[in-house]
């Protein structure tokens, strides 16, 4: 389904009952983001937000695609799935024997739909355009400020044009922007992006001005399609067509004439880098991994225009501690770009799984059809060279004939077809830069888990089901290891998984490593498979808390330990790493929560929004592990 506007996508979401207008003014610095942040954890009050109220001339939209059912409005289709399933079919027809000539001829209606959802350039001006700025001003939208650390106010859903210089490739890719003033503003693009490469082109061309412009709102698959993971040489805009079935109309921009962008957008930036430039210093910004991403450099951004609808709507997001309105876009990307990777890289895989726990790339859990020893190996291979798969960290392989989204049941399955000395591998490759466990910036340690059933050749001994020893002692094992605070034994003890929790504090070096040694030695624990370590902070019952930080935290290949009589209990080490202790010498970010001051501020405010019942600030589970009061923490802390 094509929205003719964002404005039509919000009349359709409130005729839901998916939509809640918030007409008292609300501040875009800190308390949007705190009241989305209450709202979208929240399952049975999750609500797109529009503020009417911002200070500025424009409303605000937030929170529009965050669960499924507005995922699913925003594509247009009944279930993520229908969109994999689409791609498929044209697939198969595009590429399939075309033996006579009248099934070639049955083809041409086919190609012919293809061709009409390529996008177009139009003349004249668009409707994005019908509003131009006397002078730029981004003071003048409501940009928000999310987080109390966060560097300044950020544009969280900007959809970035840039080309190639020497053929006119365009891509549109999505990264945050910092504001520095009314016309100045950063452009996050990460060294692994193709909008770097096109400025790294224009350097080493010596053309000193890059053009780029951005485009915010329009029909929200605009926004996915600036998302989604498309090999470099395709068009973001023909994935939007084929998603909207409707061609994406295109403009030249203004002063940036060599850029187009989409007529029906809200608002169009333009600008340009001047690639000889200074970098800024960009950052903090609370983060998807809810964590903050550090500063670094990257290129200052000059407005020349700005231009909008008569009746613009300003699209934001916030991302931070999970879940949040991002893991649907991903949840999007994981059922849309299944088909393709199946049917030209892993043709035996089943289904795929990321976890909001996650954030996307640390866990992706893939169900095959095995049909030879080894097979497990290959699709590892495969998959973490395949695109943005290489920034996977962890990976679970399951039966085909498993449903990976019954998490008890899948863990199950996998732990009974485990052995951790022979069945887990290790390797290390790219990563992504948010990654801030990595030893090295972008470059860190991953891990295969292969739950499949094992053929002969790949046994190394017999596999026994697992059975929990009652004798287990958890009392005495805290009164014995004054560093373990706690543990959690109820997966292994109540759901047949041979997993343990534990919270450590450590206060010396190779802690873990030790404790893991002697827990191992412990005869009530010889039927555990893995055990994971997280900070003493962190509470173990909280099985999803324990997931994303222990996820977020964990380099495998360094962080794992064996012990054990045969060397067969594997323990993973998720707590924070430090110079004095680890060895570790790269800042470690804080985690993500709003100021007590914010969440007063919001609590005040609470009655006048029409919310309902007020929702306690999901910050407040988080004031008692955060490290110090600073974005990141330092070594002494």
């Amino acid at each position: 389904m094509a929205y003719r506007s964002l404005r039509e996508f919000v009349d359709k979401l409130e005729a839901a009952g998916e939509l809640v207008r918030i007409k008292t003014f609300v501040d875009p610095v800190l308390e949007i983001a705190e009241i989305t942040d209450r709202v979208s954890k929240t399952p049975d009050r999750n609500k797109a937000l529009l503020f009417e109220n911002t200070g500025t001339d424009f409303p605000l939209l937030i929170n529009s695609m965050g669960s499924e059912k507005r995922m699913c409005m925003a594509l247009g289709v009944n279930d993520l799935d229908q969109v994999a399933r689409d791609i498929e079919e044209l697939f198969k027809k595009l590429t399939g024997p075309k033996n006579g000539l009248l099934e070639k001829l049955a083809m041409l209606p086919q190609l012919g739909k293809f061709s009409s959802w390529m996008p177009k350039v139009v003349s004249g001006r668009g409707a994005c355009q019908q509003v131009v700025m006397d002078q730029p001003d981004l003071d003048k939208i409501p940009v928000l400020k999310c987080w109390p650390k966060d560097g300044g106010r950020f544009i969280t859903l900007p959809a970035i044009h840039t080309k190639d210089p020497h053929n006119g490739t365009r891509n549109i890719g999505m990264y945050r922007m910092q504001i520095f003033e009314k016309d100045l503003t950063a452009l996050h693009w990460h060294k692994h992006k193709v909008s770097a490469r096109h400025f790294n082109e224009y350097k080493k061309l010596g053309i000193k001005k890059m053009p780029v412009a951005v485009a915010i709102g329009g029909d929200p698959i605009y926004t996915y399609s600036a998302t989604a993971p498309l090999p470099e040489n395709v068009d973001e805009y023909m994935l939007a067509g084929f998603l909207r079935k409707k061609r994406v109309e295109l403009v030249k921009c203004i002063t940036q004439p060599e850029i187009e962008v989409p007529a029906d957008a809200d608002f169009i930036i333009e600008g340009y880098v001047d690639v000889d430039e200074e970098l800024i210093w960009e950052g903090p910004f609370g983060d998807h991994t809810g964590y903050y991403s550090l500063p670094d450099w990257y290129p200052r951004f000059h407005v020349t225009a700005i231009t909008h609808k008569k009746d613009a709507i300003y699209p934001a997001t916030i991302v931070g501690i999970p879940p949040q309105e991002d893991a649907w876009l991903g949840k999007a990307t994981e059922r849309i770009f299944l088909a393709p990777i199946k049917m030209t890289m892993v043709p035996e895989i089943k289904d795929m799984n990321m976890p909001v726990e996650g954030v996307f790339h640390n866990l992706v859990i893939t169900s095959i059809e095995k049909e030879y020893a080894g097979q497990g190996q290959k699709v590892m291979n495969a998959m973490w060279g395949a695109g943005q798969m290489m920034f996977n960290k962890i990976l679970v392989l399951a039966d085909g004939d498993q449903d990976i989204s019954n998490y008890k049941e899948l863990a199950q399955n996998v732990f009974n077809n485990l052995n951790p000395a022979t069945d887990v591998y290790f390797s290390q490759g790219p990563m992504d830069v948010l990654d801030h466990s990595c030893s090295k910036l972008g470059f860190g340690g991953k891990m295969c888990i292969d739950g499949t059933r094992k053929w002969e050749e790949e046994l190394s001994e017999p596999l026994t089901p697992f059975v929990w020893n009652q004798a287990f002692d958890k009392a005495g094992i805290l009164a014995k290891f004054p560093a373990i605070t706690a543990i959690n034994e109820r997966l292994a003890s109540e759901m047949q998984i041979p997993v343990l929790l534990v919270g450590v504090k450590k206060d010396q070096p190779g802690q873990v490593a030790q404790l893991h040694e002697q827990l191992c030695q412990i005869p009530e624990i010889s039927s555990i498979k893995m055990i994971l370590y997280v900070e003493h902070t962190v509470i173990v019952e909280d099985i999803a808390d324990v997931l994303w930080r222990h996820c977020n935290n964990l380099d495998p290949k360094r962080d794992h330990l064996y012990a054990g009589s045969r060397k067969n209990i594997l323990g993973l080490d998720g707590t924070r790493k430090t110079k004095a202790l680890d060895g570790f010498d790269r800042p470690w970010p804080n985690i993500i929560a709003a100021d007590m001051e914010t969440i007063a501020a919001v609590d005040q405010k609470w009655p006048e929004l029409g919310l309902g019942v007020k929702i306690i600030s999901p910050s407040l589970k988080y004031m008692t592990q955060l490290y110090g009061v600073e974005a990141a923490v330092l070594d002494s802390e």
